[in-house]
């Protein structure tokens, strides 16, 4: 059996597919490429950077293709509902990155609070702003969670430990032990201090100006999900017009293409879709995929 690892994949993650007799090719190839080789693969695993779409699938099926899989959580760059229409299983790893993401709402979160991002530009220009940057403190404030899955739960629980008011918001009934208020979308937007997103891409922007026109005009929020699950045109008239307080970033909407001007503005805290990026995250990513795709080979 041969196995395509388009994005790469973690050392032991490699070692474990080829102690199961599994040949691995690691090797990046662009859309026209990729179609004229996936039909010699039985499986290929991809991270955020190659698409498999509805052609890259069809050459897969004329030939060995039996598995896609996603060594992550979003499987946004899968035309997953195809594949798995004509008996292709699309398999990733929901929660082997959880705790990793959740971190990093919280570096978002107290950069914004401390102006951080400002403040080191304004000190590169030999410029010494401290009475500009007074923060405030996260504990006492209300962080609103829209999609409470196991990203939020995490999420959740950071933000009790620090003395936080938690609501959330999902469009799935939510049952949890946790002190947390479950809440309309538009309650939560309207009444958090923050608001950090874990949901997944739709049809529209889940915060479009509609909804920023509902937050507080000192409010925060952070997009640690999907790109365009927020309408970055409407969040850079939003932060113009001091409609918010701030926003921090991590999902683009055009990636690895993203908007300067916003990743730029004196209000943002951007990092270029680094959720995931941690050595613990990366080595459970890795090998829970790779266990997956051997016990899919193997039936």
């Amino acid at each position: 059996m041969k196995v395509l690892l388009a994005d790469g994949l973690r050392p032991k993650a490699q070692e474990l597919l080829k102690q199961n007799n599994i040949d691995i090719v690691v090797k990046f190839y662009k859309l026209d490429e990729l179609i004229s080789v996936i039909a010699e693969f039985d499986g290929i695993i991809v991270r955020s950077a190659t698409k498999v779409p509805k052609e890259v699938i069809d050459a897969g099926v004329a030939g060995k293709l039996k598995v896609i899989g996603r060594a992550g959580t979003g499987i946004d760059n899968i035309d997953h509902k195809y594949a798995r229409s004509i008996g292709v299983p699309v398999l990733n790893t929901p929660g082997a990155n959880s705790a990793s993401v959740s971190e990093l709402v919280f570096a978002h979160l107290w950069a914004l609070a401390r102006f951080i991002p400002a403040a080191k530009v304004t000190m590169g220009n030999g410029e010494w702003n401290k009475k500009a940057y007074q923060g405030i403190e996260l504990s006492g404030k209300t962080l609103g969670i829209c999609g409470f899955g196991k990203i939020g739960q995490i999420t959740a629980k950071i933000a009790l430990d620090f003395g936080m008011k938690v609501i959330a918001f999902d469009i799935n009934e939510v049952s949890t032990d946790l002190d947390v208020k479950i809440v309309t979308k538009e309650e939560l937007i309207k009444t958090s201090d923050f608001i950090t997103l874990h949901v997944p891409k739709l049809e529209k922007p889940f915060i479009g100006k509609e909804e920023l026109g509902m937050m507080k005009d000192s409010s925060f929020l952070v997009n640690c999900a999907r790109g365009g699950v927020v309408d970055e045109k409407a969040l850079l008239d939003a932060l113009n017009n001091g409609v918010i307080a701030g926003a921090g970033i991590d999902a683009w909407e055009n990636e690895p293409k993203f908007n300067p001007e916003l990743a730029a503005h004196p209000k943002v805290s951007a990092t270029p879709h680094i959720g995931a990026s941690t050595e613990e995250a990366q080595d459970r990513v890795g090998f829970q995929i790779a266990e997956k795709i051997i016990a899919e080979l193997k039936k």
